[in-house]
């Protein structure tokens, strides 16, 4: 077993944020989540927080600190969605993509940075998606945060690399949550059909590449994007 740390997810009351918890947590890691509303897992501190406004972001991590001590290992996971065409996206359902995603993930990264230099180790795991470099009609804003997330850990990596900090991405694809429970069935097997594994993935599946990226075992990858897609976006 990894060595256990202090763990923040953002996000991490549903979806992938919560299976990224809670496998954290089974692999007996101190972890903490930033909701805006609701509870992450049992056995979880839950900490109000909203990745768009830095100084409940500052409190939350604060928080933490208090209670589990520095911050070690951060996953950058709090994300919207606001899908529409680009003749029909507004400006501000792209502005406000890019705030939760991209600079939501900036203000999370800088201020676990903090500890993570004091401590000269840290583990940034920055949560992308497939679209981030595959694309996705309707999904101009999305995928746009997305894949700047990877120059963001690369950057991160040539800045802070040589504190035993690493930075890098995961790139989910189609994932069975209630997201995808509620596409269409057509939809879901022309989806299914497209990706080589012919299914989707389980959260866990995810949640485990992060951990282990998080672990002892990562510590020389760094500024690195691992597509968790069943070969759905090769090639990029």
């Amino acid at each position: 077993m990894s060595t256990q740390r202090t763990v923040l997810v953002t996000g991490g009351n549903r979806g992938i944020g919560r299976a990224i918890a809670e496998e954290f947590l089974a692999q007996g890691h101190r972890v903490a989540v930033t909701a805006r509303s609701g509870e992450g897992p049992e056995g979880v501190l839950t900490v109000t927080a909203d990745v768009t406004d830095a100084a409940s972001l500052d409190a939350a991590f604060s928080e933490v600190e208090a209670q589990y001590g520095p911050v070690e290992v951060v996953v950058a996971n709090a994300g919207i969605t606001r899908d529409t065409l680009l003749l029909r996206m507004s400006e501000d359902d792209f502005t406000d993509v890019l705030d939760t995603n991209l600079t939501g993930a900036f203000r999370t990264v800088k201020r676990a940075s903090k500890g993570m230099l004091k401590a000269r180790f840290g583990r940034i795991i920055l949560i992308s998606s497939v679209v981030g470099l595959y694309g996705s009609a309707g999904q101009v804003n999305y995928s746009a945060s997305k894949s700047a997330l990877v120059g963001m850990a690369r950057s991160l990596t040539r800045e802070l690399g040589g504190r035993g900090i690493t930075a890098n991405v995961v790139a989910p694809g189609f994932i069975e949550t209630d997201m995808t429970a509620a596409l269409p069935e057509e939809q879901q097997k022309a989806y299914q059909e497209a990706i080589p594994a012919g299914r989707f993935a389980t959260p866990v599946e995810v949640a485990r590449v992060v951990t282990w990226l998080a672990g002892d075992d990562a510590g020389y990858i760094s500024g690195a994007v691992i597509p968790v897609d069943g070969g759905l976006g090769m090639g990029h």
